[in-house]
């Protein structure tokens, strides 16, 4: 029997809709915004599905209806670390600042980000301080002035290398968020050592309408390596960047087929190789956590291809690893007071995927090019993207030689699908919708160094399940979604008769209650997301503590009264606990709570 869904009628008039853009990293250009028309206010009525609800919360923000958390202040704020550092004083590398001018006598300066474009700079390393360095750290400082603005996608590439990828704090009318970043980008050292041309990429728009401006103030601050502090031996010899030109930008992957590619001819003494990857979730993929297959997308008013993205990297075609997506949520994500004062897992600051390319470090060692491919598994437009390889050499050998001894990596994941939705009397929908996905990698290759024969295998085991209960009548839309992305890897490494291991297990377990009513004269939005990202493992090689721990959890809920295009922010809660065990230093721990959007609690200590 052939089901059909009322949402069917009201979905076809909102895929007609210009899309909202929040956090948008400059894909589409200006079309990426709301116009506020009618047509769209007749369309987004009744009770609404995710991203359907993001679509009228962005209108009401752009209209200035969205009431302010009251009590908010001194936000975004987190129990993130900060990046450890030797107690000496960098060399202090200025980047740019609000004041910095624009390359072009027609560019604005390139820390005001007031327009939507790319803000060339010019990077010269630090004078009279020259490597090798303990420590190099990425700091950045925003601010965003009060008024109507969405969250932005940001990002800053010296010679086409990221440094900093992540989104902007929203702020509101008479909210005005200001934080800092850090990011610690020693093993790009290579990338430092010559004169470069830089960007920064933070698409916004200020107008009559859209009024908040996005001020930057960036740095790097170099640790020069001294006998208590030595230069770390994970510094790569060569970086190659990945980004859109050889300044940098993102490359956007449309749909499943489109590639983040790298093209190169490397030296031939590679004895180690990995990749750093960023996926961000853009416009229609904005919750991919949250689709439906195709067959309900459509008739349910909801995005499609499933609830289940992934990266697949490839080298020269063949299959080479998994990159998996963490479900970032934006601070204009759902409700923007949901994330007043404490933001998501990483949103500010996104944190590069590492994988292991290193049996085919003999293949990079022919003298031919050799091309570094990552596609989005399921992408349905769109994730912005950059990257960077990293590359170590072996500096007793101008020649290594080798090869790849075997591939047992999937080409692409096992998805199963399981649906149980069946239509209500009132024509709408009731039930539930399974996606679970593996992914099995398994490589293994050698390289004969000066050293002598080093054989390296890498095994790793993907699990990923999302399940979703939804319910969809004529005045409640609710969806609940639980899941969770298991990754366990596994890296050998043989040399000289010895076997040196290494282990990691990545957990990160998500869960959506999601809660939209309506009512005679108002609507109602319920929502509470708790985001864990966990990791565990062991490195034989380390020299000191050979296990560490990560742990960064986000646990945040508000309820949202709409009425016509105002909406009010009530009950909002919100918890971060932050854990750490021999990462960057040997222990941190930091959790931080805030009720009706002001801080109240911090614990710190291990």
């Amino acid at each position: 029997m052939r089901i059909f869904f009322r949402r069917l009628a009201q979905w076809s008039a909102v895929v007609a809709l210009t899309a909202a853009g929040t956090a948008c990293a400059g894909h589409n250009g200006a079309s990426m915004f709301p116009q506020g028309t009618s047509a769209q206010s007749a369309a987004l009525s009744g009770p609404l599905s995710m991203s359907r609800s993001a679509q009228k919360i962005r209108g009401i923000v752009e209209h200035g209806g969205m009431h302010a958390a009251s009590g908010s202040s001194n936000y975004p704020i987190t129990a993130d670390p900060p990046v450890s550092h030797p107690p000496e004083a960098p060399c202090v590398d200025k980047l740019f600042n609000p004041h910095t001018p624009p390359l072009s006598p027609s560019g604005s300066p390139v820390g005001t980000f007031a327009d939507y474009g790319d803000h060339p700079f010019n990077y010269t390393p630090p004078a009279s301080c020259p490597g090798p360095y303990a420590k190099i750290v990425m700091k950045i400082k925003f601010s965003v002035t009060a008024g109507i603005q969405y969250d932005r996608t940001g990002a800053v590439w010296i010679g086409g290398t990221n440094v900093f990828f992540g989104t902007t704090a929203e702020p509101g009318p008479g909210m005005s968020p200001g934080w800092t970043i850090e990011r610690d980008v020693t093993e790009y050292a290579p990338a430092f050592a010559n004169a470069a041309p830089a960007q920064a990429s933070v698409y916004n728009i200020v107008n009559s309408q859209y009024t908040g401006i996005i001020y930057g103030t960036a740095e790097l601050d170099f640790y020069p390596a001294t006998k208590q502090y030595p230069a770390p031996s994970d510094v790569a010899d060569a970086v190659y960047p990945m980004a859109a030109t050889t300044t940098g930008g993102y490359v956007y992957l449309d749909s499943p087929t489109d590639q983040l590619t790298g093209t190169f001819s490397f030296p031939q003494n590679v004895q180690a190789a990995y990749l750093d990857v960023f996926l961000e979730p853009q416009n229609a993929d904005e919750f991919w956590y949250s689709c439906f297959p195709n067959d309900l997308a459509g008739k349910l008013g909801n995005c499609g291809n499933t609830g289940f993205r992934e990266g697949e990297v490839s080298v020269d075609g063949q299959p080479a690893g998994v990159a998996p997506i963490f479900p970032f949520i934006f601070t204009g994500g759902f409700d923007p007071n949901l994330w007043v004062p404490i933001p998501g897992v990483n949103t500010l600051n996104f944190k590069p995927y590492r994988v292991d390319l290193t049996p085919f470090a003999a293949t990079l060692d022919d003298g031919n090019p050799h091309t570094v491919s990552v596609s989005v598994f399921n992408d349905d437009n769109y994730f912005a993207t950059s990257g960077a390889l990293l590359i170590y050499q072996d500096h007793g050998s101008s020649q290594v030689t080798g090869g790849l001894i075997s591939n047992g990596t999937a080409v692409s994941p096992n998805q199963v699908v399981t649906e149980h939705v069946k239509s209500t009397p009132s024509g709408g929908a009731q039930g539930t919708i399974d996606v679970s996905a593996t992914h099995p990698v398994s490589l293994s290759g050698y390289v004969i160094t000066s050293k002598g024969r080093i054989q390296t295998q890498v095994t790793q085991g993907i699990a990923f399940d999302n399940h979703q209960a939804i319910v969809d009548t004529d005045s409640q839309y609710k969806q609940n979604i639980a899941q969770t992305m298991t990754l366990t890897s596994d890296v050998s490494t043989k040399s000289k008769g010895h076997t040196y291991k290494s282990h990691a297990q990545l957990k990160w377990p998500f869960n959506v209650g999601y809660n939209y009513t309506v009512g005679q004269s108002n609507a109602t939005q319920v929502v509470s997301i708790l985001q864990t990202r966990t990791g565990t493992g062991y490195d034989q090689q380390r020299k000191n503590a050979q296990t560490w721990l990560e742990q960064n959890t986000v646990n945040s809920t508000d309820t949202l009264t709409i009425v016509g295009q105002n909406a009010t922010p009530s009950n909002g809660k919100s918890r971060q606990q932050y854990k750490s065990l021999n990462v960057d230093g040997s222990c941190y721990a930091k959790t931080i709570t805030s009720v009706d959007y002001m801080l109240k609690n911090i614990i710190k200590g291990c």
